[in-house]
Formats: C-alpha cells, structure tokens, sequence
C-alpha cells in the first residue's frame, strides 16, 4: 500500500502536536484512491480531547460533522473520495502500533458487512528539533502491513483542498519543504 501525504498535512500535524505537548491526539483520516492499492490523504480530523500520556480513545461522534462535510465536498463520490482509516499520536513511545492499537484496527476491518476492506493506521510524533516521525500500516482482515508513505504536493484541483483565507491568499506564504522522518 502506498500512501500520498500532502506537506501542509505535515504542517498542520506538525502544529497540532506541537500544542497537545505529551497529550495523545488523533482522528480520522480520508483520502482519495488514485490507483492500485495507492491512495492520497486529502484531510484528517483532529480530536484534542480524550487522550492522556500514553493513550487515545476516539470518539465517533466528534468526527461525523468532518465526514459529512467531506463527502460532501466531494460530491459523495465513494468509490473515489472515502474513509481511510486512523490517526493518533504517541508523543512519548515510537510511532509503532501498541496492543491496543492492533486490536482495535482488528475491530475496524473486521466488523461485519460494513466493515472498510482495509484500513490505515498513521501513528506520529515529534523528534528532535521538531521533525515529525510517521509510521503507516494497512489493516485487511487479520493482517497488517507496513504502508509506504510519499510527500507529495496538493494537486491544484483537490475537491479536499481547504479554502484560504484573504489574508493568507494576499501574503501567501511560499511553499516549504516539510521536516519529516518517515519510519
């Protein structure tokens, strides 16, 4: 599985874990299916409540607004535009999966006739000097595969892209390079 990541994703986790310090953060993550098992990551959802030190727990509820408004945005085209799978944070332990975070991928993809065919697993934290370092595993029935992940720019017509501001669109910052560690 391949996976695209935008770089104001990045700076966006970047910022994001930043202000939650040693808090475990997370969400959900959509995307876009590009092409044999290769997706890109349009947005994610960010709940900054529910989470300690050492562990997250997700609440649906708080993520049903974002889905809504994502499929929306993309004309409820599902076979395109859909529900990837997790996101969350271990600030203070490496960005591989714990116990609990196999089995409750396990639950996602195999929960009956509504279960996703597969599912995503984005564990990120911050390093040194601020560099984010992300690991990415695919879930499919009772496996799980590491994914590969690629920095690559927003095309200019994503249905995803978040609208700017007038400010930003006047000072427009230039595009970075995102500071990243990939595992």
């Amino acid at each position: 599985m391949k996976l695209q990541i935008h770089p104001d994703t990045v700076a966006r986790l970047t910022r994001e874990l930043a202000q939650a310090g040693r808090r475990e953060i997370g969400g959900v993550l959509v995307g876009e299916h590009l092409d044999r098992n290769t997706f890109r990551i349009a947005d994610l959802s960010v709940q900054r409540h529910g989470g300690d030190n050492a562990c997250f727990v997700r609440r649906p509820a708080h993520h049903r607004g974002f889905l809504d408004a994502f499929f929306a945005s993309t004309g409820d085209a599902y076979d395109r535009f859909n529900y990837l799978g997790e996101w969350h944070s271990h600030p203070s332990f490496s960005t591989e999966p714990s116990g609990t975070d196999l089995l409750q991928m396990h639950e996602i993809v195999n929960d009956g006739p509504s279960a996703p065919p597969f599912a995503i697993l984005l564990i990120v934290r911050l390093g040194a000097e601020r560099r984010l370092v992300l690991s990415a595993f695919a879930f499919r029935g009772d496996t799980m595969e590491p994914a590969t992940l690629l920095v690559a720019p927003r095309p200019e017509d994503d249905p995803a892209k978040r609208p700017r501001g007038w400010l930003s669109r006047w000072f427009g910052r230039p595009e970075t390079k995102p500071v990243i560690r990939l595992i």
